[in-house]
């Protein structure tokens, strides 16, 4: 079977190729690739190559398949297999294996398995690990964003609390507290935004958003609504702390002086990690999302409120497989819809590119199709490049049906109608 895939051969190099892929064993299974969104740990990875903890020492020797966020249909199954998967199921899965305590990852550290490929060969650790997780939703593109839409669940379950005079650590937000998600209308705040109004577990009573760009405010605020939330009996508020003289004071006086029992930080920057610190309720959870590239990165923290105040900090770094289930489950029950994240579109030919480029390249998810070849262009875009193009026309009015948003419609219409390379 030949397969055509983005390889990484060490930093800053990638190589978009056709080869041969071995003939699977009875342990493996042969897919279809459909979709890829691209993150921004794939520019980590590109930026660091062989330094990068996931990527093999050899990896110039030995190239693997760049990207972990995908969806396709399995093709082939192994005999050892044949009594759980099948030809034609859907399927998405849990890169993080940490197998046998290893940080090898599909999209990272594998030879024949990556997103940005036509078809891969899936190892017999992801089925022995149960991370091979079948997807019986709508379309393919929502399938790739349940990995990221994981990591954001991941981070909602990280999150703890105490009571006095116990040493029980109670996993969750707090039912009804403040949650405040700074820097938080990029995609995973996004993700963020979309799991914390619409999940039916376990809701905060306030959310307060915050950004700098008043443009991406105003785009979170048209995707989650401050009405919707209502309905789900939470009070959601946008905030531009560009604006504010003292964003801290600001922040503690949307909640009567209380502060916020939980805070999600969503950008590696020194001073928002301080103002989260610093608008931390008692027993206050703070949670660093953010993944910086420093390995000295630092910032400040107040341990007097740490010694009397119960304040504490976690990390988190992806989902776990049950999150992956979870985002799964969510969203073919209608619940979430992580559509919003995707801001972009593009066939395997702009993977490289675009990585190269990615923290400059505006908007969220840039979402790949492997099977066809044609340039990355933005949502936005798709009704100016219809003037030239039928099948970007049609896809502008397709997204334009649906509020703006990447949708399962348009996905159909894109893979039956760009059957060749569109010209750039």
């Amino acid at each position: 079977m030949k397969t055509r895939a983005v390889r990484l051969y060490g930093a800053n190099d990638l190589r978009l190729e056709e080869f041969d892929l071995p003939k699977i064993k009875d342990d493996e299974i042969l897919a279809k690739v459909v979709t890829n969104s691209i993150c921004m740990s794939d520019y980590k990875a590109v930026q660091q190559g062989a330094a990068h903890k996931r990527v093999p020492k050899d990896v110039d020797k030995k190239p693997v398949m760049l990207g972990h966020e995908f969806c396709g249909e399995i093709v082939e199954v192994g005999a050892k297999w044949r009594d759980k998967f099948e030809a034609g199921m859907k399927f998405t899965i849990q890169p993080a294996l940490n197998y046998k305590g290893s940080l090898d990852s599909p999209g990272y550290s594998y030879q024949y398995i990556g997103g940005n490929a036509t078809y891969v060969i899936i190892p017999q650790e992801v089925m022995e690990l149960d991370a091979l997780l079948p997807y019986y939703g709508d379309g393919y593109f929502l399938g790739s964003l349940a990995e990221p839409v994981s990591c954001v669940v991941g981070t909602y379950h990280a999150m703890y609390h105490t009571t006095n005079g116990s040493y029980v650590h109670h996993m969750g937000i707090v039912e009804g507290g403040n949650m405040a998600i700074l820097a938080g209308v990029g995609p995973m705040g996004l993700a963020a935004i979309d799991y914390a109004i619409n999940n039916p577990d376990r809701r905060a009573g306030r959310i307060v958003v915050t950004d700098i760009d008043q443009a991406r405010l105003d785009r979170a605020a048209e995707l989650y609504t401050v009405a919707h939330a209502k309905k789900n009996g939470i009070e959601l508020t946008y905030l531009n702390t560009k604006d504010c003289t003292d964003p801290v004071t600001t922040l503690k006086d949307l909640t009567g002086g209380v502060g916020y029992h939980d805070v999600l930080v969503m950008a590696p920057v020194k001073a928002l990690v301080e103002q989260a610190d610093a608008i931390l309720a008692r027993d206050g959870c703070l949670n660093f999302f953010a993944g910086p590239e420093r390995t000295d990165f630092s910032a400040s923290m107040n341990f007097y409120n740490v010694h009397y105040a119960s304040t504490h900090i976690v990390g988190t770094s992806g989902g776990n497989t049950d999150d992956i289930r979870e985002s799964l489950t969510l969203m073919e029950q209608g619940l979430l819809n992580p559509a919003g994240l995707v801001t972009h579109i593009g066939g395997i030919s702009a993977v490289a590119e675009t990585v190269y480029n990615l923290p400059k390249i505006p908007g969220a998810k840039k979402l790949i199709y492997t099977h066809l070849d044609f340039p990355l262009v933005a949502l936005t875009d798709l009704a100016e490049k219809g003037k030239e193009n039928p099948v970007f026309a049609e896809l502008a009015t397709l997204v334009a049906k649906h509020g703006g948003l990447w949708n399962a419609e348009a996905e159909t219409y894109l893979l039956t109608h760009c059957t060749e390379r569109i010209k750039e």
